[in-house]
Formats: C-alpha cells, sequence, structure tokens
C-alpha cells in the first residue's frame, strides 16, 4: 500500500465510524425519552416501608414454596417481588455516574434483603419443615447457567425498562434470580446450615453483580450516561468486561464438576445395568465424590441368575470411572420367573427395611447415647430435623451430676455434628467449698456451681436456693456467709438462673433446686 493510499483508508474508516454513530445516535438513541425513564427507575428504586414490606411478603411466601418443594408457589412469589427496581436503579447510577442514586439504591437493597433474610429466618424457625428440599438443594450450587440466567433477565429486564414495554413480566424474571436465593440464606441462618447459607448467598451476590452490570451495559447502549472521553469509555468497557470474566472463571469451574458428576453418576448407573442386565431395576445408586476412594452405594433388585460378584463389579466400575472406587452393593434377589409385580413388592420392602443415612446416623447416635447413660435405645429421644438427643439416665452407682455432666460431654464427642442432653437423676447438688475466711470462688468451688446450674436446666429448674443470701436489698456490711452467697448468685445468674435465699451455711453447702423461702423473703 502507498502511503497516498494510507490516509484514505484511515478516512474512509473514519467515515464509516461516524455513520455508525449516526446510525445509533438516530435510530437507537433518538427514540428514547431518556429524561421520563430516569425519572421512573429514581421513582421506583429507593427504600420505603412498602417496598420493606412487599419485600418480606415475597420472601415469606418463596420460603414456603422451598420448603414445600413447589416451583409454582416459589414463582407466584415473585410476583409481589419489588427487588428489580433498586437493581435497575445501581445499574443506571453507573452508567449515569449519580453517586447520590448509587447510594440510595444500595441501601434499599442492602435494607430489603436484610429483611428478606430476618424474615425467611423466623419463619424456618417456628417451621416444623427444616430439611433441605430439592428446590433448596439447587441454589446452593451456583454455576455459570445460574449467571447466565440473570444476564438474560438483566438484558430483558432493562429493555423493557427503557422501551416501556412488558416490565412487570422480565420484573418476575429478575426477582426469580434474586429472591429465592436471600430465602435459602435465611433457612440455612435458621438451621445452621452455612454450606447452604454460604452456596445462597454466593448465588445472590452473583445474580446481583451480573444484573447490574448488566442493566449499566444496556443503559449505556441506550444513550444514558455523561459524555466521557473514549478513553474513558474503554476503561468503563475493559473493567466491565473482567467483572463478568471473574465471576464466570470460578462459575465456569463450578458447571464444570456438577457435569462431571453427572457424567460419573450415568456411568455408574451404566455399568451396573450392563452387569445385571436389562431384567434388574437400579433402585438407589449414590456417589460420595468426598471420599478417596470415591465411594459408590448401590441397591440393585435383580433374578437370583444374575446376582454378581461385588469385587468384579467394582473393578468393571473403577476402570469406568477412571478412578479408585469403593462399591457399597446391596443385591436384592429374586426367584426365577418373577414379574413386574414380585419386583416393585421387592423395591417397596428395600424401601422399607433400608434407612436412609439421616436415619441410620439417627440410630448410631441413639445407640451412644444408649450405651453411656445405660438406658435401652429406644429409650432416647432422637430428633433428626435439628440433630438432637435426649436421654433421662438411670440411676448410676456412686454417681452424681458432675458424673453425668461428664457422661453428657463425652456423649456429644462421640456423636459428630449432633446436640446430646443427658438428664440426671434428682439428687443432691454438688457440694460448693470454701477456703477459711475466703469469700472467693475457687476453680473447684465454681465447677461446682456450674455443674448444679447444668442440672437445673436438665430438670427445667430455673431458679436455685443459695443458702446465706441476704433477703431484700444487699446489707452494708455483708457477712462472710452473705459475701460467698453472692459470688455464688452472681455465677447463677450468668447461667440464667434465678437465686433465691436460703438459711446460711457453713463454708461448704449445696444448692437446693426446690428451695423453701427464708423470712423475709418476699419474692
Amino acid at each position: 500500500m502507498t502511503d497516498a493510499a494510507a490516509p484514505e483508508s484511515q478516512v474512509n474508516e473514519r467515515l464509516a465510524r461516524l455513520a455508525l454513530y449516526r446510525w445509533w445516535r438516530r435510530a437507537i438513541v433518538a427514540p428514547i425519552d431518556h429524561e421520563a425513564v430516569v425519572a421512573r427507575i429514581v421513582g421506583e428504586s429507593g427504600w420505603s416501608p412498602r417496598f420493606a414490606f412487599m419485600t418480606m411478603m415475597s420472601a415469606g411466601i418463596a420460603v414456603l414454596g422451598l420448603l414445600l418443594s413447589s416451583p409454582a408457589v416459589v414463582i407466584g412469589a415473585m410476583l409481589i417481588s419489588p427487588l428489580m427496581n433498586p437493581i435497575l436503579g445501581f445499574g443506571f447510577s453507573l452508567a449515569l455516574f449519580d453517586m447520590v442514586e448509587l447510594r440510595r439504591s444500595l441501601k434499599a437493597l442492602a435494607i430489603g434483603a436484610v429483611a428478606a433474610v430476618a424474615f425467611t429466618a423466623l419463619i424456618v424457625t417456628v417451621s416444623p419443615l427444616q430439611a433441605p428440599t430439592s428446590e433448596i438443594v439447587a441454589r446452593t450450587r451456583p454455576n455459570l447457567f445460574d449467571l447466565a440466567v440473570a444476564l438474560f433477565a438483566a438484558l430483558a429486564g432493562s429493555f423493557a425498562i427503557i422501551r416501556g414495554r412488558g416490565d412487570t413480566i422480565v420484573g418476575v424474571a429478575i426477582a426469580t434470580a434474586l429472591m429465592p436465593p436471600l430465602a435459602v440464606v435465611g433457612f440455612g441462618l435458621a438451621t445452621r446450615n452455612m454450606p447452604v447459607a454460604g452456596g445462597a448467598l454466593a448465588l445472590f451476590v452473583t445474580n446481583f453483580i451480573t444484573i447490574a452490570l448488566s442493566a449499566t451495559i444496556m443503559a449505556r447502549f441506550y444513550g444514558f450516561g455523561h459524555h466521557l472521553s473514549s478513553r474513558q469509555s474503554w476503561a468503563q468497557t475493559i473493567a466491565l468486561a473482567l467483572v463478568f470474566v471473574a465471576m464466570a472463571v470460578p462459575l465456569g469451574i463450578s458447571l464444570n464438576k456438577i457435569g462431571r458428576e453427572a457424567v460419573a453418576v450415568s456411568q455408574a448407573r451404566s455399568v451396573l445395568t450392563e452387569r445385571f442386565g436389562d431384567d434388574a431395576r437400579v433402585t438407589q445408586l449414590d456417589l460420595d465424590f468426598a471420599a478417596d476412594p470415591l465411594v459408590v452405594r448401590a441397591v440393585v433388585i435383580t433374578p437370583r441368575e444374575r446376582v454378581q460378584r461385588s469385587p468384579v463389579v467394582q473393578k468393571a466400575m473403577a476402570e469406568a470411572l477412571g478412578r479408585r472406587v469403593r462399591l457399597d452393593l446391596d443385591q436384592i434377589l429374586l426367584q426365577a420367573g418373577a414379574g413386574a409385580l414380585e419386583a416393585q413388592q421387592a423395591e417397596l420392602r428395600q424401601a422399607a427395611e433400608t434407612p436412609s443415612p439421616e436415619g441410620q446416623q439417627g440410630t448410631a447416635v441413639a445407640n451412644t447415647v444408649a450405651l453411656i447413660t445405660g438406658v435401652a435405645p429406644d429409650a432416647v429421644t432422637i430428633d433428626r430435623d435439628h440433630h438432637r438427643a435426649t436421654a433421662a439416665a438411670a440411676p448410676l452407682p456412686g454417681a452424681t451430676a458432675s458424673t453425668y455432666r461428664i457422661l453428657e460431654a463425652r456423649a456429644a464427642a462421640q456423636s459428630d455434628g449432633w446436640s446430646v442432653i443427658i438428664i440426671p437423676p434428682h439428687g443432691v447438688l454438688p457440694v460448693i467449698a470454701f477456703a477459711d475466711d475466703i469469700d472467693k470462688l475457687d476453680d473447684a468451688a465454681r465447677e461446682a456451681v456450674l455443674t448444679s446450674a447444668w442440672a437445673a436446666r436438665r430438670w427445667n429448674v430455673t431458679t436455685l436456693g443459695v443458702p446465706g443470701l441476704a433477703t431484700g436489698e444487699p446489707p452494708s456490711r455483708p457477712t462472710l456467709a452473705q459475701r460467698r452467697a453472692a459470688a455464688v448468685a452472681e455465677l447463677l445468674r450468668q447461667q440464667g438462673m434465678t437465686p433465691v435465699p436460703m438459711p446460711a451455711a457453713g463454708q461448704r453447702f449445696s444448692l437446693a433446686s426446690d428451695p423453701a423461702p427464708v423470712a423475709g423473703d418476699d419474692r
């Protein structure tokens, strides 16, 4: 190319860019009433009591739909959710570089998010349904598809707001990407399931950032924003692209992991079907991907003549999956010539006889607590929803309240993830001993008071009698017994107990779980 041709090509390039710019201004930007759109977004993106109330109602409906595993109820909650407005307000404020509106939108979103999480946590706390459903679990592992859903919903929502068409429908789409994750965060906090709460929070943050930045892109495309230099425009574009890439990388890794796990489950099922034949039925197949080697638990209903040796099936499955496998295989055998009815009956028997993993864990905890407390396993009350085991201990020769408290701690240590409550037999509480002329609790006396408070809580007792405790106002010059009783009473109050006066004793005494009032005690 000659030197004369080079300037001509540059001129043509500038003319082409200018023509494209003029077309964009005339066909894309000119038909938009920018002032009306901005006024509408600003008018609806701030906080108000109505916004907070509608957000909480939407969150309540959403969490009930999640607990019931009802997609229809979850979608219905979105019809009243106002979360789209502050998100779009945030995105447009980025395009307009309007820091006042940005802070206003973020304040509304923060209040709405906190209100939604708190309200859903309250509902879950008082609800008898607290087991994670498939709808809840589906929102604890964000992946690249979730990013795409939020992106498309935001683009559609921004377009509808700018062009004034169908914004209610796309508002539902945006709320679908935001409200259920918030409800799951509340569920996770209420059930103290931090992996669930953390995964749902990651999904909410991903969707929020995606929707806000998508709204910024659409706002810039339709001519909203200050007149920036080309360098500033490119810097903004590059920054937005980098944010999307930064979010897409971990989500893509998560999606790849989910995909590989799905392929592994399909391969494991194929190996079982190939080995046992078409007449067999795989009724249960669970893969523990966190274990090394990979643990595969399977239950197969098969004709007796198709029975397989577990080591052979395990080897075939390891070859198909390309990794070490430990196979836990149960084979339910059918007689020759058994038909579909017999297979279905066998499946029902297997389902009734095979406890779930949670049931197995509860049984193991019950056996542990029963062994430690000296009672039968069926005397242990198991609350699988809250992972709590309660048992009234049998009287053990020579055992004191301190003994039962130690046994409870030992049972809890052996029951991973479960809280254990052992109710000791009613009896005399530990002796609290003071040294001569000392009114301070030493370590042994402190442990005796703590053990007494522990036993009282197990007996559902809220008051403990303290010998020597002064009635009414504290005396100006308390006696040694009164000072000792005051030290014990203060520690009891820290444990949530109510101390009541009893007749004074010596430097060694026990607390009473059924105190009789002393003279002058008007309580």
